[in-house]
């Protein structure tokens, strides 16, 4: 079997950012997609890469998901070795009317970035087909410090609560899978993520500007190096943490 890393998420900015930077490498990652389509045009553009790079159709958020994810990996002979959790889906970032946000929102944000990544956790842990030791969850700034209004336009209709509140109780699974798996000495880290490039106006890339210390939001390429860190043998005294990338913005 091959050691790989397991990337959920693969199609998302942070996912396609990870893929191109370790294409370049002699790992195998396997990602995981909704879309065919995607994994085709993925697998596609590095296929003369050095990385092997492989697509998984799946959705997460089936009652059974990790179990059969697991299988999928097994039946292909990948041992995975390291765990990414990215997996994002914007459906369940809706906003009602009068600003609040509804209980399938809150539960369907909370199932993907919580019990999705402790789920496929455990079940890579504990199966003795693969040889997990890193554990790596992506996490935002929202998890560590709460929404600041004055970053948006409309602050109630453009930032929903239910997104910071899975990304805050994504920070405690991170310390609580910490200590359950250091027996098995497998570390599991979080890296929260300030605001990164791409799907804002120049007018919210400036308040967010006046709002960081580092004057800037973070460029896609700038969240690779985190991550590489962390899949590195030398992260291995770092355990259960939440790491801060974000140019600043949780220390003011």
């Amino acid at each position: 079997m091959t050691d790989s890393i397991l990337l959920t998420g693969g199609t998302g900015k942070i996912g396609l950012a990870l893929i191109h930077a370790l294409s370049e490498t002699d790992n195998t990652i396997v990602f995981t997609s909704q879309s065919q389509q995607k994994i085709a045009e993925l697998e596609s553009k590095y296929q003369n890469s050095t990385a092997n790079i492989i697509g998984l159709v799946i959705d997460l958020c089936q009652h059974d998901s990790a179990s059969l994810l697991s299988q999928k990996l097994e039946n292909q002979g990948i041992q995975i070795s390291a765990l990414i959790n990215n997996a994002r889906s914007i459906d369940s970032l809706a906003i009602e009317p009068d600003g609040s946000s509804d209980r399938k929102n809150l539960l369907d944000e909370y199932l993907l970035d919580v019990i999705v990544p402790y789920e496929l956790t455990m079940a890579l842990a504990n199966s003795n087909k693969h040889k997990l030791s890193r554990v790596i969850n992506i996490g935002s700034q929202y998890g560590v410090v709460a929404a600041n209004p004055h970053l948006y336009d409309d602050f109630h209709q453009q930032s929903p609560i239910q997104y910071g509140l899975a990304k805050a109780a994504l920070n405690h699974l991170t310390k609580e899978l910490a200590v359950r798996l250091a027996e098995k000495e497998i570390t599991v880290n979080c890296i929260a993520f300030g605001g990164i490039e791409g799907r804002v106006d120049e007018a919210f890339k400036e308040r967010y500007a006046n709002l960081c210390p580092s004057g800037r939001m973070l460029k896609e390429e700038e969240t690779v190096g985190p991550i590489r860190f962390l899949l590195s043998k030398d992260s291995s005294s770092i355990n259960g943490q939440t790491i801060s990338a974000d140019g600043g913005w949780t220390i003011w």
